[in-house]
């Protein structure tokens, strides 16, 4: 059961990364000659890059979605967690019943064996839907944080003129770019700034 929590976040970290690097991609679109300071030029074209990691550890809308699916994941895993634990002490018990013909009746024992089955049974569906219930969420919070930078890079490069806007995590997509071209920073400033956490 940890592990499948285990893998639920780290799907969603991946999943965050993977979008942010489509929509980031997507920013060029609304290029603008407006002039861009820091862009790199060639034959008029003006990049620049963000740091993935940076931008999820500070932005604040991601921080708020992880910190709130950690606690949903959590509160799914002791829900489970506390019914297998009550489902065993039942099924200790109806073993230690049966083997100690405390049934009046093989009929008695049988419907007590189907009742624990069901419970076993129920449990099994509990699981896979409040899991699957989790994983929607997750799809829904990736579409909606990427939807926001999307929206925030489009307003963002009216004013900045940028041709491309690249992704970057470690290695993974950029091998070497000046730290002049990075806008990692301007761009958590603005997102943070037009950020209104919910009121908890």
């Amino acid at each position: 059961m940890k592990r499948f929590f285990y893998v639920v976040n780290g799907l969603a970290m991946l999943a965050f990364v993977v979008l942010f690097s489509q929509c980031a991609g997507g920013a060029g679109n609304q290029a603008t000659n407006a002039p861009a300071p820091q862009a790199a030029t060639l034959s008029g074209i003006k990049v620049a890059y963000v740091e993935i990691d940076t931008l999820l550890a500070k932005y604040n809308y991601y921080v708020d979605l992880t910190e709130a699916m950690i606690k949903k994941s959590e509160n799914v895993r002791l829900t489970l967690n506390q019914k297998a634990t009550d489902l065993d002490k039942q099924k200790q018990e109806f073993q230690t019943k049966y083997q100690n013909n405390a049934y009046l009746t093989p009929e008695r024992a049988q419907q007590e064996y189907n009742r624990i089955a069901k419970l076993d049974q129920d449990l099994q569906d509990l699981s896979n839907k409040l899991q699957a219930e989790l994983m929607s969420e997750n799809e829904k919070n990736n579409l909606q944080l990427r939807d926001s930078i999307n929206a925030f890079l489009k307003e963002y490069n009216k004013t900045k003129g940028y041709s491309f806007i690249l992704s970057n995590t470690g290695f993974d997509n950029l091998l070497f770019a000046d730290s002049v071209y990075n806008i990692t920073n301007e761009i958590v400033e603005g997102l943070n700034a037009r950020y209104s956490p919910a009121k908890k």
